[in-house]
């Protein structure tokens, strides 16, 4: 591992002067899930309440479409495809998180952080590439996705759990993040986080069940915001909020292929596994009471430049030699600044820089036609895209041919980012079978409940649910 050196200009900050870090990660959440990002069915208070005391960002973007690849560039800074990372990692991956690379858990232990995690891991599940070997004090999570073979809950490296109750698992994880906060209120301390909701199979508590009067998944919202709300809750108890900066994001879009399990990107197009708008697309809420002045903001950032900002905010040098793709927010965050770069790469599948957003503009490359299945949504065949986002963000209108003067100009920007970005190195092995029979049980009962309600399903059918 990579040894990160604190700032020579101020050595170690007392506790007082070192923000405490809460980042809440949510699972295939979709842009529009949140009432203060257009959610109508139900609403979101506690969330709601992060975006009016905080900045609440509207061009916020995953390095990735999937899982996986998406977390490892929230906790390295990094795009996944320097990494090898390129689809997501199964029980059975013998492959994990590359250990040369430098996690914000590992930088921030170095300077003297208290460090957990809470929920979902999906960085390798063997035990080098666990949470305890990447820089992290503590651990009580599922190592992988809710609907990856049989589900245990581990605490550090041993299992704890063999067969857990998910209904149970939202209020599980909020009881263990409020307990990390309550045993580490006297030190600075990084809690990430990392529901597990709302991947499929969805689950909720009995005491929130039927309380959104749309379905599970609406439920299952409703009791992520209880959490949230519960997070902030202990951290005033604590006498810490003032001094926490706590960021509030998804590791991708909403699996629309779920039909009534997935939920919704609107106004984008499409949603995860896909690198139009809706599959990268996330909400984002950076809240720090007092410091950060509340906010709507377009900038144009991502979950990468989360890694430079807290090194940033806590005076710890990044060492020398590690390219970072993320951007350093603290002047955004703190003194209503700018993002240094308006400039966010798509990968097609993690494997190769396809298109490139430069300010308003989003520029695709050509792409055959692809056959959904179980877990992917098929997508017609595209000539080269070129789509003005802050007036299409549905990308209905393609001006390649009719704008040709900026065509050109992203041409020749997306040809001198791929340039610029070097090789790409070999994808990881990644194997497994994540299919349960629970799963497709549910999968089953919700499309067919919701055919009798005349909702229409983004499956063609049934069937198209299983693996092919």
């Amino acid at each position: 591992m990579v040894t990160p050196l604190l700032s020579l200009a101020g050595g170690y900050m007392n506790a007082q002067e070192r923000p405490n870090i809460v980042i809440i990660y949510l699972d295939d959440m979709g842009y529009s899930d949140l009432s203060c990002y257009g959610q109508q069915k139900w609403s979101t208070p506690n969330i709601d309440r992060l975006a009016q005391e905080g900045i609440r960002f509207t061009d916020a973007y995953s390095a990735s479409p999937v899982s996986s690849p998406s977390r490892v560039a929230l906790l390295t800074g990094r795009y996944p495809a320097r990494m090898g990372i390129q689809g997501v990692f199964y029980p059975d991956s013998y492959t994990g998180i590359p250990q040369e690379e430098l996690l914000l858990s590992e930088l921030l232990k170095s300077a003297g952080y208290a460090t957990g995690i809470v929920g979902k891991w999906h960085l390798g599940s063997r035990d080098k590439f666990l949470p305890l070997r990447n820089g992290f004090d503590e651990y009580f999570g599922i190592p992988y996705s809710n609907d990856m073979g049989a589900q245990v809950y581990l605490r550090g490296n041993e299992v704890e759990e063999f067969h857990i109750d998910q209904s149970q698992m939202t209020k599980k994880y909020t009881a263990e993040a409020k307990g990390f906060i309550s045993r580490h209120k006297e030190q600075p301390f990084f809690l990430y986080l990392a529901h597990n909701m709302m991947h499929v199979p969805i689950f909720c508590s009995e005491e929130f069940r039927g309380k959104s009067k749309t379905g599970i998944y609406g439920d299952a919202v409703l009791e992520i915001d209880w959490s949230v709300g519960e997070v902030v809750k202990e951290l005033k108890k604590q006498g810490v909020l003032e001094n926490t900066l706590i960021v509030f994001a998804s590791d991708n879009g909403p699996w629309l292929q779920e039909g009534p399990l997935g939920g919704e990107a609107s106004p984008l197009r499409e949603g995860k596994t896909t690198s139009y708008e809706g599959g990268v697309r996330i909400p984002t809420i950076a809240c720090w009471k007092g410091k950060i002045v509340p906010a709507e903001r377009d900038d144009i950032i991502s979950t990468m430049d989360w890694f430079p900002t807290i090194a940033k905010m806590c005076r710890i040098d990044i060492p020398r030699g590690i390219r970072l793709d993320g951007y350093d927010l603290s002047n955004l965050l703190l003194k209503e600044g700018k993002r240094t770069s308006d400039v966010y790469a798509y990968f097609r599948d993690n494997k190769d820089v396809t298109g490139l957003r430069a300010g308003d503009w989003k520029i695709s490359l050509p792409q055959g036609e692809i056959k959904g299945n179980f877990w992917r949504t098929s997508t017609a065949a595209h000539d080269t895209l070129l789509f003005d986002l802050r007036n299409d963000p549905a990308e209905r209108l393609n001006l390649f041919k009719t704008n040709s003067s900026k065509a050109r100009e992203m041409v020749v920007l997306l040809d001198k980012y791929k340039a610029e970005f070097g090789n790409i190195p070999p994808a990881l092995v990644m194997t497994g079978n994540h299919q349960s029979e629970y799963l497709r049980k549910q999968r089953r009962e919700a499309i067919e409940k919701a055919v009798e309600k005349g909702i229409q399903s983004k499956a063609e059918q049934i069937d198209g649910f299983e693996e092919r």
